[in-house]
């Protein structure tokens, strides 16, 4: 009997359509002895079930659809799936796995896994917290630091601090040094990052920032390689169970990778193997797999390093725990380097997922009975 797979995708998210051009191709290269459910999210939070074809899901198009019906995840464990509008009311229908292909808030900071968790449903990717923590900057940093990660000098703001950024940019400017990098601390694919060289560029920047989220996160700027590194696999069976892939290069078309470089300039490449020494790539290696279990990642996740000029120095940037699966995309590249193709990545992550689901599932069990 074939396993029904709900693939999620979408999202009211800054990267809504980035999503579905994701999930489109993670369609197209799904296996054909699982069965699936397309859940389309709109931007403004609908749940529709989809049937139609991915060159609408591309196009955006697909929310006109006729055919679309609501449709909804139950965090109902006897339903263990959807709920389906039908003719005659509404239905529930069983889901084997759930992979959600949404990225950015709503998608992969660890709010829709917490629904998932509820559903007793197994999903790929990371679960609750590690979704969360590598989302959010602050977060993600803090960890490193207390795990040993070596990374690059930061600093963050609440955005409802404005009134005191003469001081906050004196502590900064001294800390981290101009040029600073600024992020909003829970944004993807570069979303609001931009690069400030003074004091009034930094303002400008903290408030680019402060539109896409209520933290902002600042960076001291790395000159060097940016490197990034597929890890595939779960914390929970071990370190020494994950693979990492070897590292790729980024060469972006602007000055850094942002989310015009990445989607919209053709200019920009990507390299396999990285442009390093092997004593490097295997150091981005260990240091990807580390990072990754320090974090509790799950499933998969997209390691980004520089790899600095003056020293040789690796520094992790960030864990992307839903990495695109664009056909431009670095993770199924990194994967298919590694002679592992993009049907065989996706059958391993679902099973992995159940793997997890399992292991939920027992300890359950265990506490139930005790």
């Amino acid at each position: 009997m074939s396993k029904k797979i709900a693939v999620l995708f979408g999202g009211v998210s800054s990267e809504h359509e980035v999503s579905c051009i994701s999930a489109a191709c993670v369609l197209e290269n799904l296996p054909a002895d699982f069965e699936v459910v397309r859940i389309g999210i709109t931007k403004d939070g609908r749940w529709l079930c989809y049937s139609g074809g991915t060159d609408a899901m591309r196009s955006g198009a697909w929310v006109n659809d006729p055919g679309c019906v609501p449709a909804f995840i139950s965090p109902d464990t006897g339903v263990h799936g959807i709920v389906r509008m039908t003719e005659t009311g509404w239905t529930n229908e069983r889901i084997d796995v759930v992979f959600p292909v949404l990225h950015g808030k709503n998608g992969e900071d660890g709010t829709l896994q917490g629904l998932l968790e509820l559903s007793g449903i197994p999903y790929v990717g990371c679960e609750v917290l590690a979704s969360a923590a590598c989302m959010d900057k602050v977060m993600t940093n803090t960890l490193f630091n207390a795990s040993g990660v070596p990374h690059c000098k930061w600093d963050w703001m609440h955005a409802s601090q404005m009134a005191e950024f003469d001081a906050i940019e004196a502590r900064v400017a001294e800390k981290l040094g101009y040029p600073i990098f600024v992020k909003p601390a829970n944004a993807g694919s570069s979303k609001g990052v931009s690069k400030a060289n003074n004091k009034a560029e930094l303002r400008a920047a903290v408030e680019l920032a402060a539109r896409n989220d209520s933290k902002i996160v600042f960076e001291e700027t790395v000159v060097g390689h940016e490197v990034e590194c597929a890890v595939l696999g779960n914390t929970s069976a071990g370190e020494a169970s994950l693979l990492a892939s070897t590292p790729g290069e980024v060469l972006a078309a602007n000055e850094f990778y942002d989310y015009e470089a990445k989607y919209h300039n053709p200019a920009s490449q990507t390299v396999i193997p990285a442009h390093i020494t092997p004593e490097q790539q295997e150091t981005v290696r260990t240091l990807a797999k580390k990072a990754y279990a320090a974090l509790g990642c799950s499933g998969l996740s997209r390691c980004d390093f520089f790899v600095r000029h003056a020293d040789g120095a690796i520094l992790i940037n960030e864990i992307n725990t839903l990495p695109g699966f664009t056909p431009i995309s670095m993770y199924p590249k990194l994967i298919g380097h590694m002679g592992i193709p993009y049907p065989e990545l996706l059958r391993r992550l679902i099973e992995l997922a159940e793997e997890l689901g399992t292991q939920k599932q027992q300890l359950t069990r265990q506490l139930l009975e005790e």
